[in-house]
């Protein structure tokens, strides 16, 4: 392996079904916290757009994911991760094995846009509360 290759930032993936809340709230916090060393993707196993009220909540953390697309997980299967991190229990039984050293992890956590509506804010707020401190705690456990 060359110096170059030992300072290749780690590769993680976070994988949510629809990839619309909560893997894209948690990429954005990652590179948001980590900065260059992590390379950070998500995507998910049934894609759907990005939830307005995701990026409303991350805007006012100053993180700006309004230019993040969701993803279907096939377009990254020849892709070698370091990390997988799963964010829901569905992507967790359905996470295909990825090539190389992946390591998994699993944060299950609730889905914001399932919340009824007059708490839907409300539950995204706490979404991305819990990712901040999840990926805050695994960084600093790295």
């Amino acid at each position: 392996m060359s110096a170059s290759d030992e300072r290749a930032p780690r590769r993680v993936l976070f994988l949510c079904t629809a990839n619309s809340a909560r893997s894209q709230m948690a990429e954005g916090l990652a590179r948001h916290l980590a900065g260059d060393r992590l390379d950070i993707a998500s995507a998910g196993s049934a894609p759907a757009s990005v939830h307005p009220l995701a990026i409303e909540v991350m805007a006012e953390r100053g993180i700006d994911i309004s230019g993040h697309r969701s993803k279907h997980l096939e377009e990254l299967l020849d892709s070698a991760f370091d990390d997988v991190v799963t964010v829901c229990d569905r992507a967790a039984t359905n996470c295909p094995v990825f090539p190389g050293p992946a390591r998994r992890h699993h944060w299950p956590l609730e889905d914001p846009a399932a919340a009824p509506s007059e708490g839907r804010r409300a539950a995204f707020l706490r979404v991305r509360e819990e990712l901040e401190e999840r990926i805050e705690a695994w960084l600093d456990a790295s």
